[in-house]
């Protein structure tokens, strides 16, 4: 055998492996990114009263309102996100909620982050990163391990009979 076929062999066999192991990456991330959103939702409506003060502080209207939508979404969309139902709209209503986490009060921390004297980077923004691994589950969806995979899989069955 050469090197060359060799070679051919080991990538061939190094794919192959990848390619098993691809659910892990949709999966990882929506448990990840599921509780975090789920603790920090339970966290705001824990301590609902501290949170409402927040909100009116940076501006935003209907603080009361405001704060009782994020804390719902956070819970509901972080678990839906746990168990991989409703991926791509749970993760584009979270994304929406860090689009404004980061225009509110994460916004001067996020620009400062860009500059070349700034001791952080982008990435210690919590809101920036979340919104990341959001956007991906839009693009991505929620992967072979998931409720969404369960539905389409159960609908494709319904559909052939």
């Amino acid at each position: 055998m050469t090197i060359a076929q060799s070679m051919t062999r080991f990538s061939t066999a190094a794919r192959s492996a990848v390619d098993r192991l691809t659910f892990l990456a949709p999966l990882a991330t929506r448990v990840t990114i599921g509780l975090g959103f789920l603790h920090t939702g339970i966290g705001k409506w824990q301590h609902f009263d501290n949170i409402v003060q927040f909100f009116a502080g940076l501006g935003i209207p209907f603080p009361t309102v405001n704060a009782g939508l994020v804390a719902t979404f956070e819970v509901v969309g972080g678990a839906l996100l746990l168990v991989g139902l409703l991926t791509r709209p749970a993760a584009a209503v979270l994304s929406t909620v860090m689009v404004v986490a980061l225009l509110t009060s994460d916004g001067g921390t996020f620009l400062a982050s860009w500059g070349s004297a700034s001791e952080t980077s982008p990435t210690d923004v919590a809101s920036w990163v979340f919104l990341l691994y959001l956007l991906w589950l839009i693009a991505y969806g929620a992967g072979p391990l998931s409720v969404d995979r369960l539905v389409r899989w159960l609908r494709d069955r319904a559909a052939e009979s």
